[in-house]
């Protein structure tokens, strides 16, 4: 098992939407049993990775969670939410307190964290393993429903890395595809919302790629994966800070000095506090020429500003003047193995395209170029990238099972009814594969595939755990399913 190092210091009684408090009286007399489960209903992406969920259970669900404390301070704090003391009832928190140890008497199942599954398909079921704690199921929906956040980013981020895969197969020399790990780099840090988001966003990004200078997701790795090593790697690099601090008449000394500060090894140098054109001509393509190709290492100079495609081209233009290329096996201008270009400015999922577009068409290598990604990777998704939902789909009532749907008509833009997307799954489920792919089914469905999803939390102890290798491993693009039928 590995090794749980946290310190909670949330309270996961006030972890819910406040309406939820009021349903274990509105769930129907006799109810004994909910069942729910968390899909994609679609978006952006046609598979979505699985990723996060181990986190959730290890900083919120794991071991005691009920306390005494954690009970008083909510029962003040509803009743002044509600302005009314009969909706929050402490004698619910009270029995799971006593009866079970403060542990949570739900069963979770999921499928293997970084495993990447077609939208519509089932990734994770809950259900209370205790009668009396029917209405606990969907009480936990509000924070477990957050695990959209790192699927979603693990997601874009394998997206982008097949993007960079195909340029690569079409334009890099023999190789070079054993550098694309590093070729999408986490920048977003600055740019999330918290830093928890930060971590395990930053973290979802590393299923896919080694680059990122977002620290705190090496850390989540370590405490919440096992992580034995470092995945987020970074370089030296600079910032305008350092390279507007003699002013534009300073800036060629600035220059030289970080090629003095790291005469060998990868260093990134932002080149546009002034003029990006001549900084790549008359700097490092001239005065500074012998002393970036006499390197032991790599020069990525950084555009900062500017249409990303055509800025791009046009350093491409003159770098290759200044420095010289050699034309790959594909037909594709390669630099100098000293000199390469990081592109962080407007980068994402769309201007990918476009970019790596633009140099097949100038016939300029993708091995040229890397990547960094800011609030585009961390930021700029939500749950409806790739329509998360989580929906109740069987319960028991008075010892009997009840398949349980939703099934909306709603009103098109023409004023036509028609049915809702929204429509939800029904009974005990389970995944399968088979020689047609993914498919979500009845439990009593083909007896002879085994269900891939995997009870990971019981009563309140995890029972399944992921190295952090494991689940890259599971998203690796360049591999078959580790699922085994």
């Amino acid at each position: 098992m590995i090794p749980s190092i946290l310190k909670r210091k949330e309270n996961l009684i006030l972890l819910a939407d406040a309406y939820k408090y009021s349903h274990h009286k509105l769930y129907y007399p006799g109810t004994t049993k909910i069942y729910s489960y968390l899909e994609s209903r679609g978006g952006k992406f046609e598979e979505t990775v699985f990723f996060g969920l181990q986190y959730f259970i290890k900083e919120y669900l794991e071991g005691q969670v009920i306390t005494k404390e954690g009970i008083d301070e909510a029962e003040a704090l509803m009743h002044q939410v509600f302005g009314r003391n009969d909706v929050f009832d402490r004698s619910i928190f009270d029995y799971i307190l006593n009866v079970h140890g403060g542990k949570l008497p739900v069963r979770i199942k999921a499928v293997p964290e970084g495993t990447a599954v077609p939208v519509h398909n089932l990734l994770m079921t809950i259900e209370n393993t205790d009668p009396k704690c029917f209405w606990l199921s969907n009480f936990l929906e509000s924070l477990l429903m957050q695990v959209w956040y790192p699927l979603t980013v693990a997601t874009l981020s394998r997206e982008i890395k097949k993007i960079i895969t195909k340029y690569y197969n079409a334009t890099a020399s023999a190789g070079a595809e054993a550098g694309i790990d590093f070729v999408l780099n986490d920048f977003g840090f600055r740019g999330v919302s918290s830093v928890e988001s930060g971590g395990i966003g930053g973290l979802a990004h590393l299923v896919n790629f080694n680059g990122s200078d977002t620290i705190q997701a090496s850390v989540f790795a370590k405490r919440y994966y096992g992580a034995d090593k470092v995945y987020g790697l970074s370089v030296p690099a600079t910032e305008h800070s350092v390279c507007t601090l003699l002013g534009e008449e300073g800036e060629l000394n600035v220059l030289r000095h970080v090629l003095d500060t790291f005469p060998s090894g990868i260093v990134a140098c932002v080149s546009d506090s002034f003029n990006i054109f001549r900084a790549c001509e008359e700097y490092w393509g001239d005065q500074l020429k012998h002393k970036v190709l006499e390197r032991d290492g790599v020069l990525v100079i950084r555009p900062d500003s500017g249409d990303p495609v055509m800025t791009l081209l046009k350093v491409f233009e003159v770098l290759f003047k200044q420095f010289g290329y050699i034309t790959n096996e594909k037909g594709f201008k390669v630099l100098p193995p000293q000199v390469r270009i990081i592109q962080g400015d407007g980068i994402n999922y769309e201007s990918i395209i476009d970019i790596y577009e633009a140099l097949r068409q100038n016939e300029i290598s993708a091995e040229n170029l890397v990547l960094g990604m800011g609030g585009a990777l961390l930021q700029k998704v939500d749950r409806d990238t790739q329509k998360f939902a989580l929906k109740c789909a069987y319960a028991e009532i008075d010892g009997q099972g009840r398949n349980v749907k939703k099934s909306p008509i709603e009103m098109d833009r023409n004023g036509k009814l028609a049915p809702s997307f929204k429509k939800s799954k029904s009974g005990v489920l389970k995944l399968i594969k088979d020689g047609s792919g993914y498919q979500t089914v009845n439990d009593d469905q083909y007896p002879e595939f085994r269900d891939i999803l995997e009870t990971v939390f019981e009563n309140g102890k995890i029972v399944k755990e992921y190295t952090f290798e494991e689940v890259r491993q599971n998203a690796d693009i360049y591999s078959k399913s580790k699922v085994n039928i």
